[in-house]
């Protein structure tokens, strides 16, 4: 069984519809439990995951941290690490089922992006990041993954890293499995346009791609998140607004 796991920090708009997205692998007895690991929301979040029966784990913030703190909480045989605003395609707990069936406990799975939104751009960037995830076996985070406990545990799990923790654990399992230890499945983790439209799909791309060289480089992930913080704060000021302080906010993805 699987237990679902879902960092969580001011998600209220998008999490209803990523909760309502696993209720057939619920009905058919394939999901455990989902934990919803919270950073300390100030919007309607744990009520929402609450209503659902959901668990709801409340501590500090950064993704990193909360993913940590949901593993050490599950019960499951297989974690599904999801984004809040991330929502699976019908269909997706049979692919999961074969992928669970088959991938003796060595080989993590994750799903084809897609994005909420219509037109040519997000099609471009989607179509960029299945390329790479297919060719490179380098997905985002958007892309969900599911992984058996004790491949997770093997492989000690993700850092308390505050930016890249998912590039971090996706290179320990390719260090260690090869190319062929992450599949991608065929169903769609469709997940939310806003930061794309918000910045501009080219600006973004552009800008996510400076930090992960900066991070093969050797800059920490500490810095780098200061980094994007301290950009996050001068865009607020500039447009009049109180600084974010990250609430809300997903980090770039690798």
């Amino acid at each position: 069984m699987i237990s679902v796991i879902i960092p969580t920090l001011n998600a209220a708009p998008g999490l209803g519809a990523t909760l309502e997205s696993l209720l057939e692998a619920n009905r058919l007895g394939m999901i455990a439990e989902v934990i919803v690991s919270d950073g300390g929301s100030c919007d309607e979040t744990a009520q929402i995951a609450e209503a659902s029966g959901a668990k709801v784990l409340i501590g500090s913030k950064g993704r990193g941290a909360q993913l940590i703190r949901g593993a050490e909480a599950a019960r499951g045989d297989w974690l599904l690490f999801l984004h809040a605003d991330t929502e699976l395609s019908p269909g997706w707990e049979e692919e999961a089922g074969r992928h669970m069936a088959g991938a003796f406990d060595r080989k993590a799975a994750v799903f084809r992006l897609g994005f909420a939104a219509s037109g040519f751009k997000p099609r471009l960037v989607a179509l960029g990041a299945n390329l790479r995830s297919r060719i490179f076996r380098l997905p985002y985070g958007d892309q969900g993954l599911l992984i058996s406990r004790r491949h997770y545990e093997r492989l000690g799990g993700f850092a308390d890293f505050p930016l890249f923790e998912d590039l971090d654990f996706v290179r320990r399992i390719l260090r260690e499995g090869g190319r062929s230890a992450v599949s991608l499945l065929p169903a769609v983790a469709m997940t939310s346009a806003e930061r794309y439209e918000r910045e501009g799909y080219l600006m973004r791309v552009l800008r996510n791609a400076r930090l992960v060289l900066a991070y093969h480089a050797g800059v920490s992930p500490e810095e780098l998140a200061e980094r994007y913080n301290g950009r996050l704060r001068k865009k607020s000021r500039a447009h009049g607004k109180a600084a974010l302080d990250g609430a809300g906010e997903d980090p770039p993805q690798p």
